[in-house]
């Protein structure tokens, strides 16, 4: 997974082709979602062994499917957002990822991720079980402003959703504190910095 702030996200899946990273450099420059997934796929001999999808700013997704992935397969794009899997159970894992994320508008981004993970799982996930899970938001700014991983866990989800939830706790409301491209001196007073952790609010967190 590859992410900008204020450009959009490209995950490249299946047997990985880390060089996919570049759908970021196209998207900077505005190019169609699109012309970017051919402009990939076209330029690798291996793309049937690959799956690659990528959504912008403007919330313009796309996606590719390698005839050589191993089923279930398959990829989903929607206004704002982007699902793609292989090795799932079946379709349902996508719709019901797609599903529970339509139907969470009301929570904060990051739970509402969360969420629509825990509904593809329910639904069969990965036909070979669980192991990890990561959630990674990026907003206006080079620096993510959230990146949790969980690895070699047996309940992967789960733990994503303690480490988010003690994220709230403190180090989201440090990071409202750090430099931006709008302030680049961020917020240096101490005691300043300690307010904002305990004035904030996790209910009305854009995260």
């Amino acid at each position: 997974m590859h992410v900008r702030g204020n450009v959009g996200a490209v995950a490249t899946q299946a047997l990985v082709n880390p060089f996919y990273s570049t759908a970021l450099d196209a998207m900077t420059r505005g190019d169609e979602p699109a012309a970017i997934i051919a402009a990939l796929t076209a330029a690798d001999p291996g793309r049937e062994h690959r799956q690659v999808h990528l959504i912008d700013a403007r919330g313009r997704a796309a996606a590719f499917t390698g005839s050589s992935c191993i089923d279930w397969c398959g990829h989903l794009c929607a206004d704002d957002y982007s699902i793609a899997g292989n090795m799932l159970e079946g379709p349902r894992v996508l719709e019901a990822t797609a599903d529970a994320y339509e139907s969470s508008r009301a929570l904060p981004f990051g739970e509402r991720l969360i969420a629509a993970m825990a509904a593809g799982e329910a639904a069969g996930g990965d036909k070979r079980g669980r192991q990890a899970a990561g959630l990674r938001i990026c907003t206006t700014e080079d620096y993510p402003a959230l990146d949790l991983r969980v690895d070699d866990h047996s309940a992967p989800i789960d733990e994503l959703a303690r480490l988010y939830a003690k994220s709230l706790e403190r180090f989201v409301p440090f990071v409202t504190c750090l430099p931006t491209r709008d302030n680049p001196a961020g917020t240096c007073d101490r005691e300043q910095v300690e307010a904002a952790v305990e004035e904030f609010d996790p209910a009305r967190s854009a995260l």
